[in-house]
């Protein structure tokens, strides 16, 4: 059996709810089908150890000052802030000296890349995922003048341009989830290969209730797009739904900041769930679940979740658009807060519509389940 190198800055088996991880351990999942599998990653401590037929080599994450330190030699070097962030010098170590017993590296992520990047190795593969230079660059175009970290956002949107361009040269396949990103990309398009996004299982805990006034939001919230998402939400938009309505809750499921969840705590409409094992108990009695991301590139893993779960979406244009596999006209997308509150209304107010937007999420969500998915990978 062929041996497989897959490399991933977060240890796909951590149990963490992250897009990334779920996605990376899905795919080690599917490699180990086919090759002798080896992940080497970065977590909290450093161990060897076997997952059913995979080999988990970790490596032991640095602390926050060694983190600056690396993130300010990649700065001098040219290199993406990130990269620095999530370097590991033990990984770069393993790879440098065991790259030659493999027959396919596989990258999870620019962040992974950086380890193979520049090595002459015929098969090198990256999921690039979406293009981090987009979110970047949406970012630094909404960020006041007088913010400070807007020059970061700046400088990390062409250093990170610059470096996926160098990937796109230096791999062998790169994978992405948007046709529309695709499209965007000056390179030669047979070397990327669209993989989306997927689901395990799909079960329908949606049920309506004229009672039913949770409003849902699942995501890292040190993913800086959902942390603005929520902070929007609450500060502007949830007060006006409360003048209309005082019962309603906005429920936020995912791992968060102990600032944040202090300061959005304070509020008794917003209940704050943190990192959570099982989300099926906390997506009974939902009117809807928010996808209201104003930076958005690839396909948003909490749309999907919602949709799996028959519970009906609300997103933004921006999320719709990177979404192609999905028509924009088939779920609620709103283009500005009025109409965001609209939908929201209606859905709690509006049986019929409630049921049939949860009906067509329901079967729209079928060709997400990761086999399916995955089947594409039998291509490279």
């Amino acid at each position: 059996m062929k041996k497989l190198l897959f490399i991933s800055p977060r240890n796909p088996f951590s149990g963490r709810y992250s897009g990334d991880v779920i996605r990376a351990k899905q795919f080690t999942n599917f490699f180990k089908k086919k090759y002798q599998t080896t992940v080497v990653t970065i977590d909290k401590i450093s161990s060897k150890k076997k997952i059913g037929k995979i080999k988990v080599i970790t490596f032991k994450d640095k602390n926050i000052i060694f983190k600056f330190v690396n993130i300010f030699i990649s700065l001098i070097n040219l290199k993406p802030l990130q990269l620095g962030y999530f370097y590991s010098k033990e990984l770069n170590s393993y790879v440098i000296e065991n790259y030659k017993n493999y027959d396919v590296i596989f990258c999870q992520s620019v962040r992974a890349a950086q380890y193979v990047a520049n090595l002459e190795f015929k098969k090198k593969i990256l999921d690039m995922g979406d293009l981090y230079s987009k979110n970047y660059n949406q970012t630094f175009k909404i960020k006041s003048i007088l913010n400070p970290i807007k020059l970061v956002f700046l400088i990390e949107s062409i250093l990170i341009k610059n470096y996926e361009n160098l990937c796109f040269d230096n791999f062998y396949k790169i994978l992405l989830f948007s046709k529309k990103e695709i499209k965007s990309i000056q390179t030669n398009k047979n070397k990327i290969l669209q993989i989306n996004f997927g689901i395990e299982e799909i079960v329908n805990k949606f049920k309506f209730n004229a009672k039913n006034n949770k409003i849902l939001f699942i995501g890292n919230m040190k993913y800086l797009p959902n942390k603005i998402a929520c902070s929007n939400f609450i500060k502007k938009t949830l007060p006006k739904i409360l003048k209309i309505n005082s019962k309603f809750q906005f429920h936020i499921i995912g791992e968060i900041s102990k600032f944040n969840k202090f300061v959005w705590g304070k509020n008794r409409s917003v209940q704050i769930h943190g990192k959570v094992k099982n989300l099926k108990p906390l997506l009974t009695n939902s009117i809807c679940g928010l996808a209201n991301l104003n930076i958005s590139s690839g396909i948003q893993t909490k749309l999907l979740t919602y949709m799996s779960f028959g519970i009906p979406s609300i997103s933004s244009k921006q999320v719709i658009d990177n979404f192609d596999a999905i028509k924009s006209d088939s779920l609620p997308v709103y283009k500005n807060e009025d109409e965001l509150i609209e939908l929201i209304l209606k859905l709690k107010n509006k049986k019929k519509y409630s049921l049939a937007i949860s009906k067509l999420s329901l079967n729209l969500i079928k060709k997400f389940k990761w086999q399916n998915v995955l089947k594409d990978l039998n291509k490279i």
